[in-house]
């Protein structure tokens, strides 16, 4: 199957989505901070969510619908205000916002989803929020994609934005979608099915149903969002949504079938893409790592190591030093809570033997040192001989992440 990108792409690339970012006065900055995505018939809608007990008031809003299996039309996402721990006012804040792009184009509230991202504690300022929306609704387009994804960023420094295509059932499926998120990183997303924060949104005009979409998310989020680390915490906000218009004219694809094996194919590149790019762009990073751990007895004991190692201060701050330290590497795996044998551990920087058999290489320093300067970095753990094998993508931890998140309140 050949996936084909589009330059310049966006969530407004697929068939019957419109899109903009305003400035609606929330950013000390002045630069924009409201986008709002309108999609032109009833969409078929599929969400993931934070597991923070902390969940922000547009979270339980949003849970809500999801959760009722109703077709969205619209989602209205805010940077600038994170709207989490306002307690009754926020949840009524998060209503309103969605009562009132309702109102603008049209709609019931219950198809309006809603999205906030920024200083956590502080109640949203609704005559802004208002005034922003009313501007939003009139800026939609079907090239405004873009703008959006400029609107949604905090700490980002760049926008990140994708789109692509492929053939389903003879016809031309189109895929797009943005991501923000640089600090506030180490997303555990769980998926609503009927039962700094990262906000991301997959828009396609492929005819799917909401069974297939919700499980073309949930089989994507351990092998994008749910596999990166920036500094290990766990935002109120996180947040995916996807949409689907149905507007592609192809077969309705339902779970487990061809169509579905190819429509995930493409999903998941394009949530690897957008993820990978969040840590590309994380607060301060200068390197960014995948780290590969295997040779465990399961796939989530792997993870354990791998999250442990990712999570470690003293790892990542080697990292940015091009410090070859691989003994904070071995010291957080054995810290893990998962049981393997020592003197079977095998490690490498690039490719480079640094350890075998649980003790150092005769590799020279310096060349271990060279081969952590790159911009992206490789690193494979093998703790054994099991199957067991996970993969994260991560970053380092530098001075310009702590001045960052020391100045982010005052």
């Amino acid at each position: 199957m050949t996936i084909k990108i589009i330059p310049s792409g966006s969530v407004s690339s697929p068939s019957g989505f419109q899109a903009c970012g305003v400035k609606a006065g929330l950013k000390r900055s002045g630069q924009p901070d409201l986008a709002l995505l309108y999609c032109e018939v009833p969409a078929t809608a599929a969400a993931a969510f934070t597991s923070n007990l902390f969940a922000a008031a547009p979270v339980l809003w949003d849970r809500k619908i999801i959760a009722a299996g109703q077709p969205v039309r619209a989602v209205l996402v805010n940077s600038g205000n994170a709207n989490a721990c306002t307690g009754a006012a926020g949840l009524a804040a998060a209503e309103a916002m969605a009562t009132q792009v309702a109102a603008e184009l049209g709609l019931q509230p219950q198809e309006v989803l809603v999205s906030s991202t920024g200083r956590i504690g502080v109640q949203m300022p609704m005559d802004i929020i208002s005034a922003g929306t009313r501007l939003a609704a009139r800026a939609l387009s079907r090239e405004g994609g873009i703008a959006a994804s400029e609107a949604i960023i905090t700490t980002d420094t760049r926008p990140k934005h994708r789109a692509c295509q492929i053939e389903l059932g003879g016809k031309t499926v189109t895929l797009g979608g943005m991501t923000k998120g640089a600090g506030m990183i180490a997303p555990q997303m769980r998926l609503c099915t009927p039962q700094a924060t990262m906000l991301a949104y997959i828009t396609t005009d492929a005819c799917i149903e909401r069974e297939a979409l919700a499980s073309c998310l949930a089989a994507s989020l351990d092998q994008s969002f749910n596999r990166i680390i920036v500094d290990g915490d766990t935002s109120t906000n996180d947040t995916v949504i996807a949409l689907a218009s149905g507007l592609a004219g192809n077969p309705c694809i339902q779970s487990g079938s061809p169509d579905w094996e190819k429509f995930q194919t493409a999903f998941r590149e394009l949530v690897a893409y957008l993820a990978k790019e969040m840590v590309l762009d994380g607060e301060g990073v200068t390197h960014f790592v995948e780290l590969n751990v295997s040779g465990t007895g399961t796939d989530q004991d792997a993870r354990r190591i791998a999250e442990a190692i990712a999570r470690s201060p003293l790892c990542k701050t080697a990292w940015f030093g091009h410090d070859p330290n691989w003994g904070r590497i071995l010291a957080a795996a054995g810290y893990s809570g998962v049981e393997f044998e020592p003197a079977a551990v095998a490690l490498d920087y690039q490719g480079l033997p640094i350890v075998r058999n649980g003790q150092g290489t005769d590799t020279p320093e310096e060349k271990q040192s060279e081969a952590l300067q790159n911009r992206e970095i490789r690193i494979d753990l093998r703790v054994g001989n099991g199957s067991g094998k996970f993969t994260i993508w991560t970053c380092d931890l530098s001075y310009e992440y702590v001045k960052i998140n020391a100045d982010y309140h005052t």
